[in-house]
């Protein structure tokens, strides 16, 4: 899909379909808190169909500008329900601490998930570093009914021990460890709806990634087994799209919808660093009705629960 508008004096807004499932590239925008009000909602459009969206050339763009545009498509939450360290307004994504290079959706160790993102480009290496993305909503869809029914009546219990940077405290680099340290520095366990309605455009998703401890109810191996066939459906190629960062760029993707892995295909000489905003969303509910449910702890001084808006 293409989508051309022309503000008056100002350059035409254009939507690149990038692949059949996820991503978009939009071209004429320059981000902002002053973005005018026909901007901000064909922003919003293209994450809802296209789940991570790209902008080119956004070299102005500082940690306020970014915080105050993020601000238009939501409430901004604190950088890290654990990593308080990161400052008050973004996370670092910093190749110093880790890399993440497993697949997941963000922060679903706690019960109110965010809805989105925006990452923003700071520094990369001179080769590698690209992040994928995958649609958690095509792979719902391309399950047959049989595995639909299945997922939509299993839950799973997350946490913030089942990350990628689960090796950390193996690793000889302080920094690595520290970060790994403050991490999980508060313990939070959340069982989650494996299918989730989505809040916004009502769609169905599978709410899985590498947080993800268990099935509720099954033993450790069928948990795996169930996981794995439902996971490998999320990572197929064709649910995915990649996107090869150049400094200036950002991407916004709807958290709800996708999971995404940030390629570690750089040497340890070479230095990676984005920054993130998250934004506050609804606690998650399945196909049943039934909402999240926090085991333990209180992400309340992470972001307030935004309400709930289911789509008509």
């Amino acid at each position: 899909m293409t989508v051309d508008y022309a503000p008056a004096t100002e350059t035409a807004v254009c939507v690149v379909k990038l692949g059949a499932h996820i991503g978009a590239r939009i071209d004429g925008v320059r981000l902002g808190g002053d973005l005018d009000p026909q901007t901000v909602q064909t922003v919003r459009a293209a994450l809802a169909e296209h789940k991570v969206i790209f902008f080119r050339d956004q070299h102005h763009l500082t940690e306020d500008g970014q915080y105050e545009f993020a601000r238009l498509l939501g409430e901004p939450t604190t950088p890290h329900p654990t990593v308080t360290s990161a400052g008050s307004k973004s996370l670092a994504i910093d190749s110093r601490h880790g890399r993440a290079n497993s697949w997941h959706t963000d922060v679903t160790f706690v019960d109110r998930v965010p809805k989105a993102s925006i990452l923003r480009a700071v520094a990369l290496p001179s080769y590698g570093g690209s992040t994928t993305w995958a649609s958690t909503v095509a792979a719902y869809n391309s399950l047959p009914d049989s595995l639909k029914l299945l997922a939509e009546n299993l839950r799973a219990v997350h946490t913030n021990q089942y990350d990628y940077a689960a090796d950390a405290e193996d690793r000889t680099d302080d920094a690595i460890r520290a970060y790994r340290r403050e991490f999980e520095s508060r313990y939070f366990e959340t069982e989650h709806p494996v299918v989730e309605i989505h809040p916004d455009t009502g769609e169905r998703a599978l709410l899985l990634g590498n947080f993800v401890k268990k099935i509720v109810g099954l033993t450790s191996a069928e948990s795996q087994a169930i996981f794995r066939l439902l996971q490998d459906r999320v990572t197929r190629l064709e649910h995915t799209a990649r996107w090869n960062w150049s400094l200036g760029d950002v991407a916004i993707w709807d958290n709800r919808a996708t999971q995404h892995y940030a390629v570690d295909d750089y040497d340890g000489s070479e230095y990676r660093k984005l920054t993130r905003i998250t934004l506050a969303g609804p606690v998650p509910v399945g196909v049943d009705g039934r909402t999240s449910t926090v085991i333990s702890g209180d992400s309340g001084s992470y972001a307030a629960a935004a309400p709930l808006a289911r789509a008509s």
